[in-house]
């Protein structure tokens, strides 16, 4: 499968090592308004190819992304210490909009994933100015969230995160909604199984998990400024779904049709992912607060997208 990466920051560089390693291209594209950066990017990941399965990692221009399966868009200004996904969206719409402009001209038959902050927005950006099919432009969403929430939820439970089914939907950002009245651990609820094993899942520790995924973002980036691993791991898992025609139910950000009385929007549900890109949105059961959370969520995107 061919890739293309646009943007070889910390997110498209991370991403690129990731794709690389797990072998899901087998050519990859690294483009960048930084040619020297994409360049030596290129060349690093390179030195890794011993170690993992083959793949042709290149430095190109937009032309170069002709007949690439997946353009992923990393592109863009990086989060600032203190600074909310929000606070991107103007820095980051006139780069997007040269960005659209490249892909209708030389990948409009690409699937598009959007990993760029605010994402939800941007999504939504890239969908009204390539004017391609809804289906074939989305976003990575919250399945980063819901790989904190996993994870988190996990480590209070003392299990393996693959054993945790839960969801994060609505914004990726501060508007978030963690589903914890369908939240399980094999067929059996996280109270349930918390009662079981004699393990405590109060309020309290409810609100401490939420707090971690909802700002663990923030954290890291105060950290050693900026995230990138995690994020990486969600882009390589949705390419694998997208080369292998999985029919994978990830969480990723995409159009809506409505939300409540919320109209056309961009934001994550439970969706059915592959090789066509979006076969299908899922709407999971969720408790009349939960659902009340998530259109609060999509009514701050909407205004954000307006």
């Amino acid at each position: 499968m061919k890739i293309g990466i646009i943007g070889s920051g910390f997110v498209g560089s991370a991403a690129a090592f990731a794709l690389v390693w797990r072998g899901v291209a087998h050519e990859l594209v690294l483009v960048d308004i930084n040619r020297e950066k994409a360049k030596a990017e290129a060349l690093d990941i390179s030195h890794a190819l011993p170690f993992a399965s083959y793949c042709n990692i290149w430095a190109g221009d937009y032309a170069d992304l002709e007949g690439a399966d997946v353009i992923i868009v990393t592109a863009g200004v990086n989060q600032k210490p203190g600074e909310t996904r929000e606070d991107l969206l103007a820095r980051n719409q006139d780069v997007f909009k040269q960005i659209a402009a490249q892909i209708i001209q030389y990948a409009a038959d690409a699937v598009i994933l959007i990993a760029s902050n605010p994402v939800d927005v941007m999504t939504a950006y890239i969908i009204k100015e390539s004017k391609l099919s809804p289906h074939r432009v989305f976003g990575t969403g919250t399945i980063l969230d819901t790989a904190r929430f996993r994870t988190l939820l996990a480590q209070h439970l003392h299990l393996a995160p693959q054993s945790v089914h839960a969801h994060v939907i609505g914004e990726h950002g501060d508007s978030e909604v963690l589903i914890w009245s369908s939240a399980k651990v094999g067929t059996v609820s996280v109270d349930e199984f918390a009662k079981m094993t004699g393990r405590t899942l109060t309020t309290d520790d409810k609100n401490y998990i939420d707090d971690n995924v909802r700002n663990s973002a923030y954290h890291i980036i105060e950290g050693k400024g900026a995230t990138y691993y995690g994020i990486a791991g969600g882009i390589t898992r949705i390419c694998e779904a997208i080369k292998n025609n999985e029919n994978a139910i990830l969480n990723v950000t995409s159009l809506q049709e409505s939300i409540g009385s919320v109209k056309d929007v961009c934001l994550s549900l439970p969706t059915i992912i592959n090789r066509n890109g979006i076969r299908q949105v899922l709407y999971p059961p969720i408790s009349e607060n939960e659902r009340k959370l998530l259109i609060k969520s999509a009514e701050k995107i909407k205004f954000l997208s307006s």
